[in-house]
């Protein structure tokens, strides 16, 4: 799998988190439920200060590798956070180094088996942030642009 070493400034997100794990699926219910909730409960709509469009699945504070618990995070980039982020979290990604891969395809199944190839991959992952990049430039779920960072060991 095809992917570029980038420079990535600090990005501030505010959205909604969760714990959850690899371990026998688990991850999946989880993570499709979080983004679920994002967009039925309204939550991308109340969250002011969006510096784009565009939407982040954020895999970060992992508790080893990704074999490990970890939190995710669906959320969007921001300038400031929303005077009222009510039950939503804000966190900084920081800046550094960052594998990234650009794929096209099925929202759910394309990143899911880029993750399959990403977790076999010799990378020298640093497991601070690692996030998805969705580019929002299609309304066809099944034909979307996304990006998707690893963070790295300089």
């Amino acid at each position: 799998m095809k992917y570029e070493i980038v420079e990535l400034k600090e990005k501030m997100v505010e959205g909604i988190c969760i714990k959850t794990t690899n371990e026998e699926g688990k991850s999946i219910k989880d993570i499709a439920n979080a983004w679920k909730e994002f967009f039925e409960a309204g939550i991308y709509n109340e969250i002011e200060n969006k510096v784009n469009n565009k939407t982040i699945g954020l895999y970060t504070d992992y508790e080893g590798d990704y074999t490990e618990p970890y939190n995710f995070l669906v959320c969007t980039e921001v300038d400031k956070k929303s005077k009222d982020a009510k039950n939503r979290v804000i966190k900084v990604i920081p800046k550094g180094k960052y594998a990234k891969f650009i794929i096209n395809g099925d929202v759910q199944k394309s990143v899911g088996e880029a993750w399959s190839k990403i977790w076999s991959m010799n990378l020298k992952r640093k497991y601070t942030c690692d996030f998805e990049e969705y580019q929002n430039n299609s309304n066809d779920m099944n034909n979307q642009e996304i990006h998707i960072y690893i963070s790295i060991e300089d």
